[in-house]
């Protein structure tokens, strides 16, 4: 086993790290993650407009229309914001002019995304005649190809900006001024590249980059079941070694995650039918049924912690119980700790796979609807379940049914763990008495 560890600390630790420190990867989670209080704010208004009361929906039929527009504007334009996030983010690691670059990513991903519709013949009381912009290409389904179009704007910015190709203005004119000037080259080409591609040669991007990533993440965030565990598997693999799980899997993953719950919330908001969305494994799906506490499953240990014989680990449960009720498990991860633990990481990995699959068959046998709103990762497991999948109290019961499996899979190994320490205090009580 200590081999094992070894091997894993030595040669996957360093790769993994160098991934996740990639800053093309970095730039795209923090793009995305820089998008999150839209997403959830997006969510309440979903929530608000599908309550499960016997005439609620008669009750807010006039209102509708209005309730409907926050959620349009934030949920069903996030790959636009996202092109900002992402310019934003690589720029910053560049040392380019961030504003700059960012808002030319915005320019550069609506021309890519959206074609002009002409109507010549007016529909009374629904759409009048002139040229239209239809803004359903600035939701989910376009998200992949705004994360590729700010990635190359960028590149393409810094081309120039690293070439000294620019208008340049006397050191006595104002920065901003003298900033808008240096990206009129950059601005000029990217229009014309995007265009060209979109408008005259009628290569749609946005459609080519989702047809491409498809498959990948209908494996990961899909509806497959060894595609979930896979994920699930990855995460607290990473977090075994003392790697932010998350934060690794993050610039790959967590696009998929994103525009998966964004679908499933644009579906709900329209049918109203939670049994009936496109995805299963999002990120909330393992947040709310998987871990339970944090990555891990984590809160079951700390139970069992606040129990121990042992001194230090039933401190260390007390202080950590908090924490777990609110998914941040750094305590208890770092402080047992679970990291390169060889008898901890196997509850730690097995635990979340097992709840996994129970999960699993639960929304397979439709006892569950899925999940059709994003609440923030710090409301308690299972509250969030609850409210997640239309108010079912099903998910709840889910929740507290995986959390006793948590706590059956980690007792025999916290047990092992406890004699271990409950020795060492033996040891170090004797030691002071002689």
């Amino acid at each position: 086993m200590n081999k094992v560890m070894q091997f894993l600390e030595t040669k996957v630790m360093p790769t993994a790290q160098k991934i996740g420190s990639q800053h093309h990867l970095l730039a795209i989670r923090n793009g995305i993650l820089s998008t999150l209080p839209l997403t959830i704010i997006g969510s309440f208004f979903v929530i608000l407009l599908n309550f499960p009361i016997a005439g609620y929906d008669e009750f807010i039929a006039d209102f509708r229309p209005v309730l409907d527009i926050p959620f349009r504007f934030t949920v069903g334009a996030m790959a636009l914001y996202a092109s900002f996030g992402v310019a934003y983010a690589l720029a910053g690691h560049y040392k380019l002019d961030q504003l700059s670059t960012a808002l030319l990513s915005v320019l550069a991903f609506l021309i890519t995304s959206i074609v002009p519709v002409q109507v010549t013949e007016p529909v009374a009381g629904v759409i009048e005649a002139g040229r239209w912009l239809n803004i359903s290409s600035l939701s989910a389904q376009s998200l992949f190809g705004a994360i590729v179009t700010s990635l190359l704007t960028v590149e393409i910015f810094r081309f120039f900006i690293k070439r000294d190709i620019r208008i340049k203005l006397p050191d006595s004119v104002p920065p901003m001024v003298a900033n808008s000037f240096t990206a009129l080259i950059p601005t000029l080409c990217v229009i014309v590249l995007f265009w060209l591609v979109r408008h005259v040669l009628h290569f749609d991007i946005n459609s080519v980059i989702t047809l491409l990533i498809s498959p990948l993440k209908d494996f990961l965030v899909g509806n497959s079941l060894f595609g979930g565990l896979l994920t699930i598997f990855l995460v607290v693999f990473f977090w075994a070694l003392g790697i932010h799980g998350p934060a690794i899997m993050g610039p790959i993953i967590r696009p998929m995650w994103d525009a998966s719950i964004l679908e499933n919330m644009e579906v709900f908001a329209s049918t109203g039918d939670a049994y009936n969305l496109p995805t299963l494994f999002t990120e909330q799906f393992i947040q709310w049924f998987v871990w339970i506490g944090g990555a891990g499953s984590t809160l079951a240990l700390v139970v069992l912690f606040m129990f121990s014989k042992a001194t230090f680990l039933k401190e260390l449960g007390k202080l950590s119980f908090l924490p777990g009720l609110f998914n941040i498990n750094e305590p208890i991860i770092f402080g047992a700790p679970i990291v390169m633990n060889p008898i901890l990481i196997i509850p730690f990995i097995l635990a979340p796979l097992v709840n996994g699959i129970v999960s699993y068959l639960f929304f397979q046998f439709h006892l569950i609807p899925m999940i059709m709103a994003k609440l923030p990762f710090t409301v308690p497991a299972p509250i969030a379940a609850i409210i997640s999948t239309d108010w079912t109290i099903m998910a709840g019961v889910l929740v507290i049914l995986n959390f006793c499996i948590s706590l059956a899979i980690y007792f025999p190994f916290f047990k092992m763990f406890e004699k271990q320490h409950l020795e060492q205090e033996k040891e170090q009580s004797q030691s002071k008495t002689a």
